[in-house]
């Protein structure tokens, strides 16, 4: 399971990595793609805070939530047991990293660095990464709500047996 988590976020970064990339090479300071009318295309945007442009004055914070969140992945995984959990937290993971690395590496400088967005879908403009975290937390909530366990138990069936059913 270790090796689907990790590889799934290795994955997840080097694509959100390359099309940050082409990105700045070929969107910056161009004027926005339209590719299915307004409701999607690519417009550039270096985004300084968290979703919705917010927490702006405070990006210093993301990237230490990121390391904290990484760091209880990998407490987590050591219980992993669960295909469905890896794969939720490997997208986590790499979409995190994905995102972690502009806030160290781009301007205006480490630890305050804006994120590259560039897929406009309308109402927002985002990334992979952040495609990634919104299909991680997707997967996390189904995989939760169907009673799968991180270690792949099932708790729904768990908590049933030995019930007497027969009243």
């Amino acid at each position: 399971m270790l090796g689907a988590l990790f590889g799934i976020a290795v994955i997840v970064l080097v694509v959100d990595q390359f099309t940050k990339f082409l990105a700045v090479r070929f969107l910056e300071g161009q004027e926005p793609i339209s590719v299915i009318g307004t409701l999607a295309g690519f417009n550039f945007y270096r985004n300084p805070g968290a979703a919705l442009g917010l927490g702006s004055g405070v990006t210093w914070i993301f990237p230490l939530i990121a390391i904290a969140v990484f760091a209880a992945i990998i407490m987590l995984s050591r219980k992993l047991g669960s295909v469905a959990w890896a794969i939720g937290l490997g997208l986590l993971l790499g979409g995190l990293f994905g995102n972690l690395v502009d806030r160290l590496f781009r301007q205006p400088g480490f630890l305050h660095g804006a994120v590259v967005d560039f897929i406009d879908l309308s109402f927002f403009i985002c990334n992979v990464a952040d495609i990634a975290i919104s299909a991680a937390a997707v997967t996390l909530v189904v995989t939760s709500l169907r009673g799968i366990e991180l270690d792949g138990s099932d708790s729904k069936h768990a908590s049933t047996v030995g019930e007497d059913t027969h009243g």
